[in-house]
């Protein structure tokens, strides 16, 4: 089934497609990965899982500073403050590109949003939680190279000579040192995407990157009301969640390759080895 409908939770007229069962899923998640110009699959897209369907695309800064008269003073405050009291465990100079990913990663509201370069990694958190396997869940699409042809012409210029569709820290730093050189490239708002440098194996094993809007007081939803042919949402119905579950274990995609260490062990065993539900309640 595929419908053109407002998202509940972000109100952007993006394609919403409903997916029928594992096999349905696969195939949409993977739609339009051809590239003739390579002749290779190599989908255009990034993806982020949410196990609601309300989750929305609102950032951790955006939540903190919700009525606040000044984003930009409260991501200021965050980012400085983090700076001072990390230094004693992680050194990485004075720029806010190499910073921001890092304080995302440990849970600081930013402007960042987390997404990922797998489909079958973002389907993992929108089935994590089997507490959640009543609700709706809803993965998330984005055409991250289209995207970057609404970028102003600078960042156009870094990405066409580094021949990338996603920015470095290094790449950014050469165009916008501070945040607020970065917000006033351009009087309208706009979307890129920044890979982290590696630096720890949970970024790695998830193929992180994440989305950087041009102002804090701009979210991504709110963006996509103007563009809303570069992004697609598939929900992911309450019944068809046990078996995604069940197959992405199945295919090693669990807790413990995206959350290495101990920690990472002990959550999936924990979700692998709960009771399954009645055999009653078992799709015939």
């Amino acid at each position: 089934m595929c419908e053109r409908g407002l998202s509940p939770d972000d109100g952007s007229r993006v394609q919403t497609i409903t997916a029928e069962s594992w096999i349905h899923l696969l195939e949409q998640l993977y739609e339009g990965a051809w590239n003739a110009s390579i002749s290779r699959f190599r989908s255009p897209f990034v993806f982020r899982g949410s196990e609601t369907c309300d989750a929305g695309l609102t950032t951790g800064l955006a939540k903190l500073a919700a009525g606040a008269a000044q984003p930009h003073s409260i991501e200021g405050h965050l980012l400085r403050n983090f700076q001072k009291y990390a230094t004693i465990e992680v050194s990485l100079g004075d720029s806010c590109w190499r910073w921001l990913p890092v304080a995302q990663h440990h849970g600081l509201p930013t402007r960042l949003l987390d997404w990922t370069f797998s489909p079958l990694v973002a389907l993992h958190f929108v089935v994590e939680d089997p507490d959640l396997f009543h609700t709706d869940g809803c993965l998330w699409c984005f055409d991250h190279a289209r995207s970057n042809e609404l970028l102003p012409q600078k960042l156009r210029a870094v990405a066409a000579r580094e021949g990338a569709d996603v920015f470095t820290a290094a790449m950014l730093e050469s165009v916008a040192p501070a945040l607020s050189d970065f917000d006033r490239l351009s009087n309208e708002p706009f979307v890129l995407f920044l890979e982290p440098p590696s630096l720890e194996t949970r970024i790695v094993n998830q193929f992180a990157l994440f989305s950087v809007i041009s102002s804090p007081a701009v979210q991504l939803s709110d963006w996509l009301r103007s563009h809303p042919d570069l992004a697609r949402r598939i929900v992911v119905p309450a019944n068809v969640k046990p078996e995604i579950r069940d197959k992405l274990d199945q295919t090693g995609i669990t807790e413990r390759l995206l959350y290495p260490g101990l920690d990472g062990v002990a959550r999936w065993l924990a979700r692998y080895y709960r009771p399954a539900p009645r055999a009653d309640s078992q799709p015939a």
